[in-house]
């Protein structure tokens, strides 16, 4: 396996609009719509918004996924956000119609991070070296 193995991720939501608010809001960015591949849920009336992403940049690119048949919500897997601070991340997570799990909390040598839960019920986690 490579070094930073992750090189894609997909958050499933059950209401497109109220998620992408809430990922907009607390990362203060733009979500773009991606077509769905023919192949790849299309038929099922998939609809994709894609994170701000660059192909020459290190990191795995990822979106938000509405597909009919697949829940959101906990199941094992857990992506963190890179941050400058996950504090001022953390601190849009409520007003946005999220919830704090984990307040920011030290893990060493390796950095801060914090968990919340999006308003599909999806936790994810945020990193900063601060």
């Amino acid at each position: 396996m490579k070094p930073n193995p992750i090189v894609w991720f997909e958050i499933y939501v059950q209401d497109m609009t109220r998620a992408r608010k809430f990922y907009e809001t607390v990362f203060q960015c733009t979500l773009e719509s991606l077509p769905a591949p023919e192949n790849a849920g299309a038929s099922d009336g998939a609809t994709m918004m894609a994170f701000p992403m660059s192909m020459e940049a290190t990191g795995a690119g990822g979106m938000l996924v509405q597909m009919k048949g697949v829940a959101s919500g906990g199941g094992g897997t857990l992506v963190y956000f890179g941050c400058e601070d996950c504090a001022a991340e953390q601190s849009r997570v409520e007003a946005a119609g999220g919830q704090i799990h984990r307040a920011k909390f030290s893990i060493g040598q390796y950095g801060q991070c914090a968990l919340v839960s999006d308003t599909e019920g999806n936790m994810i986690g945020l990193h900063s070296m601060q």
